[in-house]
């Protein structure tokens, strides 16, 4: 949900807009500037003014297609609406191509941007060390602490990428390193007091924690508060890349990765079949299979059993009792641990498992 800006755009910013996004308004760059990127062009004029990118959904962000001069003109008038996330990849997806686009062009204001959603990314981070689904908006569930669809990792690969100069940031500005290693250390500090014990056992983590208390929370009305076979896989990735970890971290990756493996769900999948009788004429069945290992999305947090939740807000235990809307139109089951059991967690114990 977008949300206007009570302070009118200054002329200042149209002025910054039109000279950073030449190429995306149609007009030819004086020879003597740097060469653009259409996608890179296109993202400035999605740039919002306090740095952040608003959310991919609704309008279906799509920076390969060419815009309109009705749509540049909207969205010069949307620089200064407070919708900005890093929902869907929001803000770090463009930031990551920001960088690229720098170094295989050299244009300035590709750089400049990417620098200025860090520092949107900065600022939005919470005292308690993560980030919230939206900012400045923290109304409902966007406040929590949220892992969902990894929004809160990108956030922490994009700091670490300031930090150790990878990915093509080594173009940014270098006074950013100091502060983006001090987001990474709260960021890390926030995951180790999110993860969950259970019954005095240390587990995995919720694809949202509340911001005050830490502890899992829900979202949306089918998104209840639960351990996630997905998003957990997310955050022990990004623990396996800190180097000397401390006694906290490899506590928390080897109870996370024994949790992983000890709520894998064996001999069963999931298929998508054609029924005439379904909205869609779709939908989705949990099949016998015993070749299969999987996880679900959701786990109870008192007893480990998967469920399920449709648009009601009332848990089920079968994929099947849930309406077909959310049934086929959600990812309840996945193979996420997968390559992180086989083969990341191993190669990390080796490396790190002496004591």
């Amino acid at each position: 949900m977008r949300h206007p800006c009570c302070i009118p755009i200054v002329s200042i910013l149209l002025i910054t807009g039109l000279l950073t996004g030449f190429s995306a308004l149609g007009t030819s760059m004086p020879s003597a500037m740097a060469a653009t990127d259409s996608m890179a062009e296109r993202m400035l004029l999605y740039q919002r003014s306090n740095g952040g990118w608003p959310q991919p959904g609704g309008d279906a962000i799509d920076y390969k297609k060419p815009l309109t001069p009705a749509q540049q003109k909207r969205l010069l008038d949307e620089k200064g609406w407070l919708d900005t996330t890093i929902d869907d990849a929001a803000t770090t997806r463009e930031i990551n191509y920001l960088v690229t686009a720098f170094r295989t062009t050299q244009h300035e204001a590709y750089r400049q941007a990417a620098e200025r959603g860090i520092r949107y990314l900065l600022t939005a981070q919470q005292p308690n060390g993560g980030w919230g689904q939206f900012y400045p908006d923290s109304s409902k569930y966007r406040k929590h602490i949220t892992y969902n669809d990894n929004a809160m990792i990108n956030v922490l690969w994009v700091m670490k990428h300031v930090v150790d100069g990878t990915n093509d940031f080594n173009g940014v500005d270098k006074k950013l390193i100091p502060e983006a290693r001090q987001a990474v250390n709260r960021g890390i500090d926030c995951i180790l007091h999110t993860q969950f014990v259970q019954h005095g056992i240390l587990t995995a983590w919720c694809a949202q924690h509340d911001h005050i208390t830490l502890k899992p929370a829900g979202a949306r009305a089918f998104e209840l508060p639960s351990l996630s076979g997905s998003e957990t896989v997310g955050i022990v990735t990004f623990l396996l890349v800190i180097e000397h970890p401390s006694a906290e971290v490899k506590r928390a990756i080897r109870a996370a990765t024994t949790w992983l493996e000890s709520v894998k769900l064996t001999g069963i999948a999931t298929k998508t079949i054609i029924d005439p009788n379904q909205p869609k004429g779709k939908d989705v069945v949990v099949v016998q299979d015993p070749a299969s290992t999987i996880w679900a999305r959701f786990y109870d947090l008192e007893t480990n059993k998967p469920f399920f939740c449709g648009r009601d807000g009332v848990k089920k235990y079968a994929l099947a009792d849930i309406e077909n809307e959310r049934r086929a139109g959600y990812g309840w089951y996945g193979t996420w641990p997968a390559r992180l059991l086989s083969k990341d967690y191993p190669k990390w114990e080796k490396k790190w498992g002496t004591d």
